[in-house]
């Protein structure tokens, strides 16, 4: 966990980035539930979405090198199994993970309200980028409102959806504590 980097040199600041492969893990996890279940769950046309919220898990766990390749590699694969979106959700989750990761300078990585302010912006500047680069490929831009609406729904979902997973990663970690 970081508090305020700046405060010293980077040699000395902890991260507790986890494992690759248990990373690797969540991501193929939230990219079968995004793709198979997703759909079902969806509030006022907005999808959760599940990918982007174990992005920004790790992005806050890791440092800035290593925030960005998940970002690429789960950018890829929304990209890969995406229908006609080019490079749009690399492009969008490779920044949204390194704002993100640039944002725990100033706070704890396990801050319930913290985390879900970020899911939130997060999703909202991933959506941003993602629009402006569909745009730059040709895409029509005549459902602007409706992707707006989209994508605020989707922050707040994303947002009570990261809040929901900590407490339960909480609640099972106490558990298993005792």
């Amino acid at each position: 966990m970081r508090i305020n980097t700046r405060t010293g040199p980077p040699s000395e600041v902890p991260v507790s980035a986890p494992v690759w492969w248990v990373a690797a893990l969540y991501l193929a996890i939230a990219l079968l539930v995004q793709i198979e279940a997703g759909h079902f769950v969806a509030l006022r046309g907005a999808q959760l979405s599940i990918v982007l919220v174990v992005v920004v898990w790790y992005a806050l766990h890791s440092d800035l090198r290593s925030a960005a390749i998940y970002g690429a590699i789960a950018g890829l694969c929304e990209d890969a199994l995406g229908v006609q979106t080019g490079a749009g959700w690399t492009i969008s989750t490779i920044v949204t993970s390194v704002v993100a990761n640039y944002l725990t300078r100033w706070f704890f990585a396990d801050s319930i309200p913290a985390v879900a302010f970020v899911v939130l912006c997060a999703t909202l500047l991933r959506r941003m980028i993602f629009w402006i680069v569909m745009a730059l490929q040709g895409y029509p831009a005549g459902y602007a409102r409706l992707h707006f609406h989209q994508a605020v729904w989707e922050s707040l979902f994303n947002a009570v959806f990261a809040a929901a997973a900590m407490l339960a990663v909480r609640r099972y970690e106490d558990r298993t504590v005792r």
